[in-house]
């Protein structure tokens, strides 16, 4: 029996010490798992120098104001670590208003992202006209009779999302002035009545700006925490804020965005579920990009319902985004088939090198407590060549595309003038260097060259998930984290991290299912059906209150 060729938990883009999702060179990992610390990590900059705490609190002043201590904890009880159905109940209940649960969300923002010591730096701006938007949404809910389950819930966006509420920065000191209209997957969110909460740091320019800067970091935002281990524990890149903001329950749901592991690295890192899509099934305008070939938005939330809720709010065909025309339109309503309670039947391929993490073989053990059959196999290794090349050269025709298609007024047009504009006082605009942004503009390849490039990590890809999965007859592979996550990306797969536990030191980790083209809905079934027989995500004990 032939084996499947799956990489080792670190040869892929995210399996470096610190779990680098969108930068790391592919072609130099190192063989090692990375392994827990109970030391500080260390950072040139925490706090962020951009952020005027004043101007973004004072739309909400007058509201904050009176929502009391009481008031708080009566919503918490219907809000916190609940599920958007669970919120949506208490709604239609008379309990609980859509601007209170908004009012509630700010108030924990205020309390815990910034400027004391249990600050996270999750958020880096607020829709102003939150409250004013959730008031309409309580007047319009009894006349809405098709009110989609996203309806009235305040929603997060990663910074390279464009809405027309917030300047989408991608946690770059350049694009601070960056105004411009909403993304298609914002605009889908709105038609079906979603709140737009506001903007959540990242790791800047989706982590492929500098050479060894921590994950987290972004030059607006400053440096996102993690709730389980304050500057102990990774945050996961680049989607870092919308994790840490959902995983601490300052959002309900967040949305993220993947080149690779960029989704799987945060979600897995705070113990939320996290989503990366098929190329295409999301819309990709209107979100600052890496790579056209390999980039897509995805769901991050506490619950595999959630998920499906956000994404199905987000799906829809874009004209104008190639790979959402190819796409299609997908199947509706994701959220209504979470019905399993058993595994039996389900065949899963597992890596005998992981086995070793005894979370994941405890994993794998309630699959088969579930009925499933999981294939235990030991895996060949294999590199992924030009990954790093790849990126560059997107990036250079994409970031441009980018400026003359979606951005705002900002005076660029290119790389190489983000660059200029960082050197003019590199210590605050880029305190970590801009080595990844000179790599770009060094790169170039022939149209041919480039084509050979993608057609060789595309092959990889597909022999990595499609040779087992065919002679296994496999439904998903099970991995951890994003250890396989830049396979996934140029193989186009689907994948889906569900929280699995916790080491010894408080580190959360997840299982990773990953599954063929557009097997969302496949997905998100197994992750409901492992969520509810484990239950292993737990509230960060200093953020309970």
């Amino acid at each position: 029996m032939k084996k499947y060729i799956l990489l080792l938990a670190i040869l892929v883009i995210a399996s470096c010490k610190n779990e680098k999702s969108d930068s790391a060179n592919v072609e130099n990992q190192v063989d090692t798992v990375s392994t827990d610390s109970v030391e500080e990590m260390e950072f040139k900059v925490v706090d962020s120098k951009f952020i005027d705490q004043d101007e973004m609190w004072k739309p909400f002043e007058s509201d904050l104001s009176g929502f009391s201590t009481e008031v708080y904890e009566e919503v918490k009880a219907l809000v916190f670590e609940k599920s958007i159905p669970e919120i949506q109940q208490s709604i239609e209940e008379g309990k609980l208003t859509y601007e209170e649960v908004a009012l509630f969300y700010l108030t924990r923002i205020r309390e815990y992202d910034r400027e004391n010591d249990l600050s996270l730096n999750s958020v880096i701006s607020l829709n102003p006209d939150l409250i004013q938007e959730a008031r309409q949404k309580d007047q319009q809910r009894s006349a809405t009779s098709q009110r989609h389950p996203i309806y009235g819930i305040p929603v997060l966006l990663k910074d390279n999302i464009n809405t027309a509420a917030m300047p989408t920065t991608a946690g770059a000191a350049a694009m601070r002035e960056n105004q411009t209209d909403d993304a298609f997957i914002v605009k889908r969110l709105k038609e079906n009545g979603a709140l737009v909460l506001g903007k959540a740091n990242l790791s800047e320019w989706a982590n492929f700006f500098c050479d060894g800067c921590p994950n987290g970091f972004s030059t607006v935002g400053g440096q996102t925490l993690n709730p389980y281990g304050r500057k102990i524990h990774d945050t996961g890149g680049s989607s870092s804020g919308s994790g840490v903001a959902v995983a601490a329950n300052l959002a309900p749901v967040a949305v993220g965005s993947e080149t690779s592991g960029s989704i799987l690295s945060p979600s897995s890192s705070n113990s939320v579920v996290g989503l990366k899509p098929t190329i295409g099934f999301l819309s990709r305008g209107g979100i600052v990009p890496i790579s056209s070939t390999l980039d897509t938005p995805g769901p991050m939330t506490k619950f595999v319902v959630d998920n499906a809720i956000l994404l199905d709010a987000m799906k829809g065909v874009d004209d104008a985004d190639s790979a959402s025309k190819e796409a299609g339109e997908q199947e509706k309503e994701y959220y209504s088939d979470l019905k399993l309670n058993s595994l039996k039947g389900k065949r899963f391929g597992a890596m005998k090198s992981l086995m070793e993490d005894s979370l994941y073989a405890r994993a794998v053990q309630d699959l088969r407590d579930l009925g499933a059959e999981v294939i235990i196999e030991d895996p060949e290794r294999v590199g992924l060549p030009n990954f790093v090349r790849l990126l560059n050269l997107d990036m250079k025709k994409d970031l441009a595309a980018y400026f003359q298609n979606y951005g705002g007024e900002v005076d660029y047009k290119n790389v190489q003038d983000i660059i200029d504009y960082n050197n003019l006082d590199s210590l605050n605009r880029a305190p970590y260097g801009q080595a990844m942004f000179y790599g770009i503009v060094a790169d170039s390849a022939t149209d041919e060259e480039f084509a050979a490039i993608k057609d060789t990590l595309r092959n990889i890809g597909a022999k990595v998930f499609e040779e087992p999965m065919k002679e296994h007859d496999l439904d998903a592979v099970l991995s951890i984290n994003n250890y396989h996550a830049g396979f996934a990306a140029v193989a186009k797969y689907p994948a889906i991290t569900v929280p699995m536990g916790f080491t010894s030191e408080n580190r959360p980790m997840g299982l990773t299912f990953i599954g063929k083209p557009f097997s969302e809905k496949e997905l998100l079934q197994l992750a409901y059906v492992f969520e509810n027989k484990t239950k292993r995500r737990k509230t960060p004990k200093a953020y309970n209150e």
